[in-house]
C-alpha cells in the first residue's frame, strides 16, 4: 500500500499547477502558457506588419519545442498511472469472491449480535453496548456486564496515575496471579515507587524508600534484580542525570503506560475471556490480506485440479501482525513446510535448525 500512496503523490504532483510541478520538462500548463504568448506577440507583429520570416521560423520551433515538453510530461502521467495500478493489483491480488449470506438463520445472526455487543462492552463503550443490547434484544448475563465495567474503571484509574484500585483487585487475586507467575502486582509497586521520586523536584527520596522498604520487601525473593536497580538508582537522580544512567528505562513512560494492557491481560485470564478482542481480530486478519490470499490458494488448486490435504490447515502462508501470534512457527530451509507435533524442528551439531522428515532424508545414503 505504501508503494501505491508513492505513486499516487506523485501522480498528484505531475498533475498540479506550475507551482507544484517538479519534474525534468515544464509542466503542461507552463508550457501551454507559453505557447499562447508567442502566439499572441507573432500575431501582433503581422497585424502591424512588423513579422519577418524569423519570426514565423521561431514560432515553429516554439510549438515544436512546446509540443515535446507536453508529450514528455504526458509521458509522465501515464507512467505513473501505471505503476500505481500495478502497485494496487500487487497489494490487492485477488477480489474477494461472492459468497452466499451466512447470518440468514437466526441462531447465526444472534451469534454476530452478541459478538458485537461483547465488543462494545470489552472496548468500554458501556452507552453504545447498552443501547444495542435493548434494540437487538441480545442476551448478555449481568455478570459479564459488570466484569467488563469493572475493568474499564480499573483500566481509567491506572490511566490517570491511580494505582489503588488495581492493587486491591492484585491482593484479592494473588494465587491466581502466582499460579500464573505474572510480575503484575510488583510492577504496579514499582510504577508508584518511580512516580514518588520523579514526581517532586528535589525528589522525595526519604518517602519513596519508605513505601519500597513497606512494599518491595515481600517481592526480593523473587525480583532480587530489580529491587537492587530501584534502590540504585536513586544515586543518579535528579531526572535528567536519570535519563542518562544505566537506569535510563526506569524513567521511561512505558514503565507506567504498560501497566494498562499487563492488567487487561490478567483481569481477563481470570474470567475466562479471551486476550485480544475476538472482533477486532478477525477484522485485522481477514481485512489484512487473509481473504485475500485465501481465495488466490483455492483458484491455483482449481486450475491444478487439487485439493487441500488438511481440512484444520491452510496450504499457504499467512502473515500475521505480532500480537496475533500465539505460537512460534518454524518452517524448515530445506522442505519449506512449517514444522508440526509429527514433524519437529530438529538441531543438527553445526547449530542449523531443520524438521525430522527433512532430517531423515538427508541421513539417507542419497541425500
Amino acid at each position: 500500500m505504501d508503494a501505491a500512496l508513492k505513486e499516487l503523490e506523485k501522480l498528484e504532483r505531475l498533475a498540479g499547477n506550475s507551482r507544484s510541478a517538479k519534474g525534468k520538462a515544464p509542466c503542461i500548463a507552463d508550457s501551454l502558457e507559453s505557447l499562447l504568448r508567442t502566439l499572441r506577440e507573432t500575431k501582433e507583429r503581422v497585424q502591424a506588419g512588423t513579422a519577418t520570416e524569423d519570426s514565423l521560423t521561431s514560432l515553429s520551433r516554439s510549438i515544436e519545442s512546446s509540443k515535446k515538453d507536453i508529450d514528455d510530461r504526458q509521458k509522465e502521467i501515464y507512467n505513473s498511472l501505471s505503476r500505481y495500478g500495478k502497485a494496487l493489483d500487487k497489494r490487492f491480488t485477488a477480489p474477494l469472491p461472492s459468497y452466499p449470506k451466512l447470518f440468514s438463520s437466526p441462531e447465526a445472526v444472534q451469534a454476530l449480535e452478541r459478538t458485537i455487543a461483547l465488543h462494545f462492552l470489552r472496548t468500554g463503550q458501556s452507552s453504545i453496548a447498552e443501547t444495542f443490547i435493548q434494540e437487538t434484544h441480545v442476551d448478555i448475563s449481568q455478570e459479564m456486564r459488570v466484569n467488563f465495567s469493572d475493568l474499564h474503571r480499573i483500566i481509567t484509574a491506572l490511566r490517570n496515575q491511580d494505582i489503588v484500585p488495581a492493587l486491591e483487585w492484585t491482593e484479592r487475586h494473588r494465587e491466581f496471579l502466582a499460579e500464573r507467575n505474572s510480575p503484575l502486582e510488583f510492577y504496579l509497586h514499582r510504577s508508584q515507587y518511580i512516580r514518588l521520586l520523579l514526581s517532586t523536584h528535589p525528589p522525595d527520596v526519604a518517602t519513596a524508600r519508605a513505601y519500597a522498604s513497606a512494599k518491595l520487601s515481600n517481592f526480593y525473593g523473587q525480583y532480587e534484580y530489580e529491587v537492587k536497580r530501584l534502590f540504585g538508582c536513586l544515586v543518579y537522580l535528579p531526572l535528567s542525570r536519570l535519563q542518562k544512567s544505566p537506569y535510563a528505562d526506569l524513567a521511561s513512560p512505558s514503565v507506567h503506560t504498560d501497566l494498562e494492557p499487563m492488567f487487561a491481560k490478567e483481569y481477563c485470564a481470570s474470567r475466562g475471556f479471551s486476550r485480544q478482542f475476538p472482533l477486532r481480530v478477525v477484522g485485522d486478519i481477514g481485512g489484512g490480506g487473509a481473504l485475500a490470499r485465501i481465495e488466490k490458494g483455492r483458484k491455483v488448486m482449481r486450475e491444478r485440479k487439487s485439493e487441500w490435504s488438511q481440512s484444520n490447515e491452510l496450504p499457504i502462508e499467512i502473515p500475521l501482525s505480532s500480537d496475533n501470534r500465539y505460537h512460534s512457527i518454524f518452517a524448515c530451509p530445506v522442505s519449506k513446510e512449517q514444522s508440526t507435533e509429527q514433524n519437529p524442528p530438529m538441531m543438527l551439531s553445526c547449530g542449523h535448525v531443520i524438521t525430522e522428515d527433512s532430517l531423515r532424508k538427508l541421513s539417507k545414503p542419497s541425500g
